[in-house]
């Protein structure tokens, strides 16, 4: 039986307390291998298959750095706006875990290679909020526990565990944020804001594919109040592996209403890891939060620390792409953007798939009309990312194009578009598969206006008699006869030369 947990309402929450956030994102890297050995990182494989000696811990196996690891964790440093060490190292970060198999992590401790930063984060209103960062640092992932027979999928209730080594040793960028306080009510929405434009950053970079459903993107999210008028920091909870931006912000509006019913009962909040529950946005009771201490950190004997010259560091600073925010200024400017437009646009999710729709040579007003109002109804409905739909930007340029000569309506477009997403084939085999084309013959709208016109005298007598607003009841009744096929501006033409 679930215990009943009391929470406070949110509004009172933030009347009486000040929240204050440290946000943990792991990245895993895009590498073809792992951070210290060659074995392969390609997700999705048969468990097992992609292990060796050293990611296994072996006697005898020995690492070796991943050469494009270091690099890809250099260029995240960089784009963070922090400072590149010109010397580190990596750490063994000691604990048993069962999908630890040498009973230690190799990560980096307190010589990170990248630390002191920042990164500028745009909320829903365009309110700019600078996050500060401590520190980027280079480890390796652990492999993953999969828990078979209870009802949540967690250990508790579980009849056995499986275990599958395969993700131990991807490499992985661990990005800390120093205390993020000061934003009160907003604070839920300031996370969300922040790890998704650390995902776009991380994405423009292209050193990750950042799917948060397959755990290329994790948040820890670590939460606690301070009462109103106090400068002393209160006792923090971490909601372990986040995996989504909407559970960011259900995470830590959830805990904060948790943690000020348990304050203001008189209780004591725990120092200890969470799990976030899905279905209800919930979090449980994970472990007691360890110390750094209880870790007992040790430079790692196997490895060499790595000291990046400045040659080679600012050679990777001009590697460097358009950075997110940058690219968003230029967009507004080029099309021409309202900000209430350009918010809908990156709410959507939508400016990298606006931008190849147009790079496919659509316009940019019809590609954002399409995928900010159309297909993000999709998606909702199919409770998806946007990104995941079933159809192309290149897809949707030849849908627009389709419209622009004339071949297709708005109305039939859009079942064109329903076609794709059904995988019946592009646009243009749907259109021939489902008899979509516009009614473009003249003789065949000629025919279906006369019947129109017979089956409404008043109407045509209202025409004549130089009401030509009254033309579009006959409008109507040709399109409906032509089931939506019609050009409709060419039929309301055809009507007044009829009955000029």
């Amino acid at each position: 039986m679930t215990a009943v947990v009391d929470l406070m309402d949110y509004a009172e929450v933030v009347e009486r307390y000040d929240p204050v956030l440290g946000l943990e994102v792991h990245v895993e890297l895009n590498t073809n291998t792992k951070m210290f050995c060659s074995c392969p990182t390609t997700f999705g494989g048969e468990p097992n298959t992609q292990v060796c000696p050293t990611c296994l811990g072996l006697p005898g196996s020995l690492p070796v750095v991943n050469g494009l690891g270091v690099e890809s964790a250099i260029r995240i440093g960089l784009a963070l706006n922090c400072e590149i060490a010109e010397w580190c190292r990596f750490a063994r970060k000691n604990y048993f875990y069962p999908d630890q198999p040498k009973n230690f992590q190799t990560s980096q401790y307190d010589e990170p290679i990248a630390f002191n930063g920042y990164l500028d984060v745009t909320l829903d209103d365009g309110e700019v909020v600078r996050v500060e960062i401590e520190r980027a640092h280079m480890e390796e992932d652990t492999g993953k526990s999969l828990h078979k027979g209870g009802a949540t999928g967690r250990i508790h209730g579980a009849d056995y565990s499986l275990l599958d080594y395969n993700r131990a040793g991807v490499p992985l960028i661990e990005i800390v944020t120093k205390i993020i306080p000061g934003h009160g009510e907003r604070a839920p929405e300031v996370a969300r804001a922040y790890v998704g434009a650390l995902r776009d950053l991380l994405k423009a970079l292209d050193v990750s594919d950042v799917r948060m459903d397959q755990g290329s993107l994790r948040c820890d999210a670590n939460i606690s109040l301070m009462p109103k008028g106090s400068d002393e920091l209160g006792t923090r909870t971490e909601t372990k592996n986040v995996n989504s931006l909407r559970s960011v912000e259900r995470a830590v509006r959830y805990e904060m209403t948790r943690q000020a019913a348990v304050l203001a009962s008189g209780g004591k909040v725990k120092q200890e890891t969470r799990h976030f529950q899905e279905g209800d946005g919930t979090t449980s009771p994970g472990r007691t939060k360890e110390t750094a201490e209880d870790y007992r950190y040790f430079p790692e004997p196997d490895l060499v620390p790595i000291a990046p010259s400045r040659e080679w560091v600012e050679q990777l600073r001009k590697t460097l792409p358009e950075m997110p925010q940058e690219r968003r200024k230029r967009i507004q400017a080029e099309w021409k953007l309202t900000d209430e437009e350009l918010r809908d646009l990156l709410n959507a999710g939508a400016v990298d798939l606006v931008t190849a729709t147009v790079e496919a040579g659509a316009g940019s007003t019809e590609a954002r009309g399409w995928w900010v109002n159309f297909l993000s109804q999709e998606a909702n409905t199919r409770e998806v990312e946007l990104t995941d739909l079933p159809i192309t930007p290149s897809q949707v340029a030849q849908v627009i194009a389709l419209i622009d000569s004339g071949e297709l309506n708005n109305k039939l477009a859009r079942e064109v578009v329903q076609g794709v997403l059904a995988g019946e084939g592009e646009p243009a085999e749907v259109v021939e598969k489902r008899g979509l084309k516009i009614v473009s013959d003249d003789s065949a709208l000629l025919a279906a206006i006369d019947e129109a016109l017979a089956a409404n005298p008043d109407v045509a007598d209202k025409i004549r008699d130089g009401k030509v607003q009254a033309a579009g009841a006959i409008v109507g009744a040709v399109m409906k006869t032509t089931k939506g096929q019609a050009d409709a501006k060419r039929v309301r033409e055809l009507i007044i030369e009829r009955l000029a």
